[in-house]
């Protein structure tokens, strides 16, 4: 009976074939579903190699290069990046501590922003044409914002080409009009004010020079016992002149000791009388016969003097 109904209904039968259509596909469209995945297929195939490629590439230089393409500043250090293709050294950024990313072709220059010690020994000339050789310890850093510029014009060697010629140029020029003595002794601050130019004009060239210290100043062996003894005979004048000062007081001390001494004894020999004198006396033995401790004797010196008194426990 269904079979029947299917049969004789068209609609019912378009229905069926359109269905029994779908559930068939068109060999046509299959062909071409296949070629395009096997084209899929083929590319990915063929890009993958040089993908591999490119990426070894990549891995490779960025191991070779990894030092300049990733650059750590330690503290109390600066860099200065010189870029290949723009423009050079560059003067108005400069790299401060840290972790940077800069191109394999630049390169940073990193420098040490801190306070520095550098040791040295300079012989120069006086006045007088006799050496002197001064050890000397400069204490100094670098200008932060002009690290650009100071390696750009003068480089990494600065304390070399800058620092050490001109505090040797400051000095010879100076100490060659000075005295050995004053530069020994550093009379009147000599020895400071020159160390003082050397500091200002030193700092003018991208660097601060914080202090020169004089570490010691050697001249030659006769000039140096010359002063010394010259020196010892200044201290001994010294000594010598400070006891003068002091015997010229004691006597001025003595002096006025003395005339005071003199008008004390003016002043009684004119003030005590005979019965004064005997009233004092008397009473003096009084006191002593009283004394239940003590044992006196007191002979008188003549008829206006006192009785003989013996007493005591």
């Amino acid at each position: 009976m269904a079979e029947r109904a299917t049969d004789d209904d068209p609609v019912a039968e378009f229905l069926s074939v359109k269905s029994e259509a779908a559930a068939a596909p068109d060999p046509r469209f299959d062909r071409l579903r296949r070629t395009l995945a096997g084209v899929r297929r083929g590319m990915l195939l063929s890009v993958v190699p040089s993908l591999i490629v490119i990426l070894a590439f990549v891995a490779f230089v960025a191991l070779v290069f990894w030092k300049r393409i990733v650059v750590v500043i330690p503290s109390g250090e600066a860099g200065v990046r010189y870029a290949l293709f723009g423009g050079g050294t560059v003067t108005d950024t400069v790299y401060g501590e840290g972790l940077h990313i800069i191109s394999p072709l630049d390169a940073m220059s990193i420098y040490d922003t801190r306070s520095q010690m550098a040791l040295h020994s300079i012989t120069v000339l006086t006045n007088k044409g006799l050496p002197v050789t001064l050890d000397i310890a400069i204490r100094y850093h670098p200008e932060y914002e002009m690290l650009g510029l100071l390696h750009q014009r003068v480089g990494p060697n600065y304390l070399q080409t800058v620092v050490i010629p001109q505090v040797e140029s400051v000095l010879r020029r100076n100490i060659g009009k000075a005295d050995p003595e004053d530069i020994y002794t550093n009379k009147a601050g000599i020895l400071t004010e020159i160390i003082a130019r050397a500091i200002d004009e030193t700092g003018q060239q991208f660097v601060t020079i914080e202090d020169i210290i004089i570490r010691s100043v050697e001249l030659p062996p006769d000039v140096k016992d010359a002063i010394a003894r010259k020196l010892v005979q200044q201290q001994e004048a010294q000594a010598y002149e400070f006891r003068l000062v002091t015997e010229r007081h004691e006597a001025e001390r003595k002096e006025i000791e003395a005339n005071g001494i003199r008008a004390f004894n003016q002043i009684v020999s004119t003030n005590l009388s005979d019965p004064l004198l005997r009233w004092e006396a008397i009473k003096s033995t009084s006191d002593l016969a009283r004394s239940s401790n003590a044992k006196t004797v007191v002979i008188g010196g003549g008829g206006a003097s006192p009785s003989l008194i013996l007493g005591g426990q």
